[in-house]
């Protein structure tokens, strides 16, 4: 059934456009490229480069024409496959980083301006194929320049697998040396998960998961400058009448999003999938998360009150969405990247907000530590325990949390990392100077809690 759309709201979009910062973060194709695997690696290259151009062959264009017939920007069109340690394991490699540089060329081929999936699930353990995958992490997001990478360590399901904790840890740290003369920017383009979603069409966490169909189209939102506005509307508005607004402002972000993500499937010829309608900040001025909960009465994001406001927000995001659109998914909620989000910059360097604090805050947000750089001989020991501490949230609150953190070479606390673009910049955050060697070598897996036993 078509959605109807009024005169009245087609102009409110226009302003929320012009003013406001409103666009489709991005449209993602997913690809199955579980028919691709071959024992013979390059015939594996070859059918993997062939199937993504030429089932992406039209995304970009069909992009472009959106964006210029209903006047809303769409900043990325991205593709994600099937996670290549399931689709590779059947190489016969010692690892898969050619298969990475075929996944770039045919990303570069159909004009996108990121790629995920060059993914593994380990949350119970490592196949050979997964452990494959993780160990040419490094060289792979190195030599590549739009592929992105993301590993699930852990579920509310099985636990934790610190033995993948332990190892991760050591990747992010091969993965910041090899790309030092960019700051450690390949560590940008990897995440680590737990609880990890199949249809999330943000990077650098995206795959096509197993259960999804041979090709599909997700879409995600953003309007933080939106919300924004609508607190700043109503500065002194209890806390329940407030949520109502955002609640209908999320509906309209999300019927705009559905309705750009049902064209693009219809254009393509391929399924709808959902419409992630998480807040996902800018560094440009007016699209920030922090910015919404300091204008909620907050002085400095990272103060006391900062973790109930930014649950409020949340929740009130997640119910004005699901009540816009019946297909919902990937993370959906307010993503809080410190690189990508002014105001979250602006925290950092008054000194209101720090990496613990973050922590806290991820218990009521979408994701988890986003975009945190730290300085370069922070010890990978230090970084899986960072890992496991954000697992472990996820995990005892049935929710998806994520690590995406740079340790940058030769940087320390006070300097500051300029990645550009929207990755933006951030300051060197500090880390605990006491170390959690001996319980990251402990490995194995801490067991799931006790409310995972649902059936």
């Amino acid at each position: 059934m078509p959605i109807s759309i009024t005169t009245d709201e087609i102009l409110e979009t226009i302003r929320m456009v012009e003013a406001e910062n409103l666009d489709i973060r991005t449209i993602t194709m997913g690809i199955s490229l579980r028919d691709c695997a071959h024992p013979d690696i390059k015939v594996t290259c070859q059918k993997i480069y062939d199937k993504i151009t030429q089932k992406a062959e039209n995304l970009v264009k069909v992009g472009e024409q959106i964006e210029s017939e209903y006047g809303i920007p769409i900043i990325n069109k991205r593709i994600s496959v099937t996670p290549i340690a399931i689709v590779a394991e059947a190489c016969e490699a010692e690892n898969y980083v050619d298969i990475a540089f075929s996944l770039d060329q045919a990303a570069k081929e159909v004009g996108v301006n990121f790629i995920g999936g060059f993914s593994a699930l380990v949350h119970k353990g490592m196949t050979k194929g997964d452990e494959k995958l993780i160990y040419s992490i490094p060289e792979s997001l190195a030599q590549t320049e739009r592929v992105c990478s993301s590993v699930n360590v852990a579920s509310t399901k099985a636990g934790i697998n610190m033995d993948a904790v332990k190892i991760m840890g050591q990747i992010i740290k091969r993965t910041a040396e090899l790309t030092k003369e960019h700051d450690g920017l390949g560590c940008a383009k990897l995440v680590v998960f737990c609880n990890v979603p199949e249809d999330n069409p943000f990077m650098a966490g995206a795959f096509h998961g197993v259960g999804e169909p041979e090709t599909v189209i997700n879409v995600g939102v953003s309007g933080p400058g939106v919300v924004l506005n609508v607190v700043r509307k109503n500065p002194d508005a209890p806390f329940g009448v407030l949520a109502s607004k955002i609640k209908e402002t999320a509906f309209k972000i999300t019927r705009m999003g559905e309705l750009v993500g049902k064209e693009a499937a219809k254009r393509l010829n391929i399924p709808f999938g959902i419409v992630d309608l998480s807040l996902a900040p800018t560094p440009a001025i007016g699209d920030s998360v922090a910015d919404i909960l300091e204008a909620m009465g907050l002085e400095k994001c990272g103060t006391h009150g900062t973790t109930a406001a930014l649950a409020m927000l949340n929740d009130a995001v997640k119910k004005g969405g699901a009540m816009a659109s019946s297909y919902v998914g990937g993370l959906s909620g307010a993503f809080i990247p410190v690189s990508e989000d002014a105001g979250m910059i602006n925290a950092v360097e008054a000194g209101a907000l720090d990496i613990n604090k973050l922590e806290a805050m991820t218990c009521v947000c979408s994701v988890g530590l986003d975009m945190i750089a730290v300085p370069g001989d922070t010890s990978a020991e230090t970084i899986s325990a960072i890992i496991a501490d954000e697992a472990a949230i996820g995990m005892i609150n049935k929710k998806t949390t994520a690590v995406r953190i740079i340790p940058v070479p030769g940087k320390n606390v006070g300097e500051t990392v300029v990645f550009g673009g929207l990755l933006g910049y951030a300051p060197i955050m500090p880390v605990s100077r006491f170390g959690s060697e001996k319980f990251i070598n402990r490995g194995g897996r801490i067991p799931a809690p006790i409310h995972a036993l649902n059936n």
